[in-house]
């Protein structure tokens, strides 16, 4: 009884976040958004599935909780060096899930190289085939069938051109409140754009949208404050499908083709 009443107050937070963020969902994408609740419990709130071209997918950190729901007994990695070559900073890992009480694992294969990651993460290309491999093999493992975000290729990935990463100074970040409590969300929000090396402009528009208001100064506070917790366990958990998310608020250049 109380998993169900928990699982039924998590099926509306999802539907709430979710119209907060991406607005009124089409009713095969609240339907899917239903079914996945249900049967894995995912959160959108600290990150585990995000809307993207009009699909659900999963993320590295929403996979990692539910095995650890599921009392994943463990998760082995090892390079493929038949097909990884480190000067050319291509990789290729297998990784294996233990899940609790199975006789055998479950295997999956993650392959990564600067043309199918988005730029944003040039140089991490190894933690982003070992990252491909776990979330192919916890799908396996636990029956997932959406893809996960982190195993997109950089076109589908990066929405928009990429932008310099700027660090926005504490005065540009504006909460719409004046008061110490405003000033204060407005110093962590700013302490976590600066720590994650985020583009400002762009997380302001997430703010914005996942406040569901035009402008950030319209949001309460309890709005801001429920952003700024989000956004920061989202950038610890999983940076990567945050950047994803954050590229897809970026606006094409003047003049770019």
């Amino acid at each position: 009884m109380r998993r169900r009443s928990a699982l039924t107050d998590l099926r509306r937070q999802n539907k709430t976040v979710a119209h907060a963020i991406w607005g009124a969902l089409a009713p095969v994408l609240d339907r899917a958004l239903e079914q996945i609740t249900n049967r894995f419990s995912f959160c959108i709130a600290t990150g585990d599935i995000i809307l993207l071209n009009g699909r659900w997918y999963v993320t590295h950190s929403g996979l990692i909780s539910l095995a650890f729901r599921e009392g994943c007994n463990g998760i082995s990695t090892s390079v493929v060096r038949r097909y990884s070559e480190a000067g050319s900073r291509t990789w290729t890992f297998r990784a294996t899930v233990y899940k609790k009480n199975a006789k055998r694992g479950f295997v999956g294969y993650g392959d990564a190289d600067p043309s199918n990651v988005s730029p944003s993460v040039h140089g991490a290309e190894m933690r982003v085939a070992e990252t491909r491999a776990v979330n192919r093999a916890l799908r396996k493992a636990y029956g997932i069938g959406i893809c996960s975000i982190e195993e997109l290729g950089s076109q589908r990935c990066d929405q928009a051109p990429q932008r310099d990463l700027r660090k926005l100074p504490p005065e540009k970040v504006d909460t719409g409140n004046s008061n110490g409590n405003g000033a204060r969300l407005r110093d962590r929000l700013c302490q976590i754009i600066r720590k994650h090396e985020l583009d400002g402009e762009l997380v302001k528009a997430y703010a914005t949208d996942f406040c569901g208001t035009k402008t950030l100064r319209e949001a309460t506070r309890e709005q801001v404050e429920a952003f700024v917790v989000h956004i920061a366990d989202w950038a610890e958990k999983d940076r990567n499908a945050l950047l994803c998310q954050l590229n897809s608020y970026a606006r094409p250049q003047a003049g770019a083709a």
